[in-house]
């Protein structure tokens, strides 16, 4: 997608139909004159004719065999793959990240509808023992009617299909609200479903604000489940309204993710760890490494070591070649990290590199060293590529400083020792730990979620256990 390029028509989906017209525009964060997408802005009256629509496929497709269901999943992830090129492009575009990020992440996408295609095959329950003769009990998954995505601009085609796919397989019918600056990639990817055969009113959506169509979203009773990725604070206000009705909410939040990094360590293998996890895709992910915590005989070298990678982060435009950085994704953001600078500077710490603005939406990849824990960047989430180093006496005060967050996603620790690492494991307050990895990428098969702030803490995503919360047990007891 180039500038000379056409605009695509961003609509909404509403019972198989593309419906409304264009009301606002996204441009390119990195190229400000390429006019992306022109885009539909959702109201009240749209939610209600897609929860209508949603509540009208729900029988049939809740009949509809769970392989047959999976079937879809697996013709959409070829033909998304057959579009890989297009859709890496339309997201690099829309979102800002780099071509190869965008690339990996439509993959990603790709790979988990591959993933639940096959779920369709192992929806199962179990038979239990009964104490009375003659009786039989058996469980079954049932799904639970029609569910509400909310998803973010930080990933716009991974995260709604990690949540997607798992809805659909288990039989529910959706109606999904994306970001409401990045929907042109959850747009083709539902393009990809429809010809794949998925159902008018299966899947439907409405873009625009959270102020409108999420709000008319998460108090319809009509919607069963509600699955949040996004803020704390709407998040927690997502889960106040939604548990007030006694609907199910599955809330993945933000992180303040800390890399623990001890002496033993190399520099320079520590330094590319922390600069993969806090400045690629920009850190604008909830993964992403925020806080690097130190003991003393590597703290000077990592510090060095780091700033030497930040050449390689240099931000540019991501659908040029050898950008490893993209631009911040908007106008709002870049305040936000410009901000967060400011409060750096003012509360004494040491900025060692970055800090700036390169140019319209491009920020440089920055540390700040001598962070103490009281310190405002060290404990508020910046969702920008600002890495804080901290200085501890031992492993003791490393975990216990990773540990003091109300943010509980990620984790890390770069070390050849096995028992501190396996120590680091047991004892981190998070959900996911990497060791000697960055705190950034996860599988899809293996479940992913937080603690303490960052998540509700009730169901994971990904993996086989991704289905658990689009669905409940039913026990059924059976007398001869």
């Amino acid at each position: 997608m180039s500038a000379a390029t056409s605009p695509v028509e961003v609509r909404h989906l509403i019972g198989g139909e593309w419906t409304g017209s264009a009301e606002a525009e996204r441009r390119n964060p990195a190229r400000s004159d390429e006019l992306v997408a022109n885009l539909a802005v959702g109201t009240a009256s749209d939610v209600e004719a897609a929860l209508s629509a949603a509540t009208d496929a729900f029988r049939a497709w809740r009949n509809t065999a769970p392989p047959a269901r999976g079937a879809i999943l697996g013709r959409a992830a070829e033909l998304l793959a057959s579009r890989s090129a297009e859709v890496s492009q339309a997201l690099c575009a829309e979102e800002g990240k780099t071509l190869a990020e965008a690339t990996g992440e439509v993959t990603r996408a790709t790979d988990i509808l591959r993933f639940h295609a096959g779920e369709g095959w192992r929806l199962k329950g179990e038979t239990i023992p009964s104490s009375v003769p003659g009786t039989s009990i058996y469980t079954v998954k049932e799904p639970l009617g029609v569910v509400a995505l909310i998803t973010p601009w930080n990933f716009p085609i991974a995260i709604p299909t990690w949540k997607l796919a798992p809805a659909l397989v288990a039989g529910n019918c959706v109606v999904m609200k994306p970001a409401a600056i990045t929907p042109l990639s959850v747009q083709l990817l539902a393009e990809c479903l429809l010809e794949a055969g998925l159902p008018a009113g299966v899947l439907n959506i409405v873009n625009g604000s959270g102020s409108v169509v999420g709000e008319a979203l998460v108090h319809d009773p009509r919607v069963a489940a509600i699955s949040f990725t996004g803020s704390t604070d709407v998040g927690m206000r997502i889960n106040e309204i939604g548990s007030a009705r006694l609907a199910r909410v599955q809330l993945e939040m933000g992180g303040k993710n800390a890399l623990v990094v001890l002496d033993d360590a190399d520099p320079d293998i520590a330094a590319g760890v922390a600069a993969a996890g806090g400045w690629a895709l920009t850190g604008q992910a909830c993964t992403a490494t925020s806080r690097v915590i130190c003991t003393p005989g590597i703290h000077d070298a990592f510090v060095e070591a780091l700033a030497a990678k930040a050449s390689d982060f240099a931000p540019g435009d991501g659908q040029e070649a050898g950008v490893n950085m993209g631009p911040v994704v908007s106008e709002s953001q870049l305040e936000t990290d410009k901000n967060y600078i400011a409060i750096g500077r003012d509360e004494g710490a040491e900025l060692v590199t970055g800090g700036a603005v390169a140019s319209g939406q491009l920020f440089e990849p920055t540390i700040f060293a001598g962070v103490t824990a009281s310190m405002r960047i060290a404990s508020e989430e910046i969702f920008g590529p600002v890495i804080s180093v901290l200085a501890v006496d031992d492993l003791d005060a490393a975990i216990g400083l990773a540990n003091d967050s109300n943010y509980g996603l990620t984790g890390g620790i770069v070390t050849n020792d096995l028992r501190a690492a396996m120590r680091f494991a047991d004892e981190a307050e998070v959900g996911v730990v990497k060791i000697n990895r960055p705190t950034t990428g996860v599988d899809l098969n293996a479940p992913f979620g937080g603690i303490k702030r960052s998540s509700s803490d009730t169901f994971r995503e990904q993996g086989s256990v991704a289905v658990d919360f689009y669905t409940r047990l039913k026990s059924v007891y059976i007398g001869v």
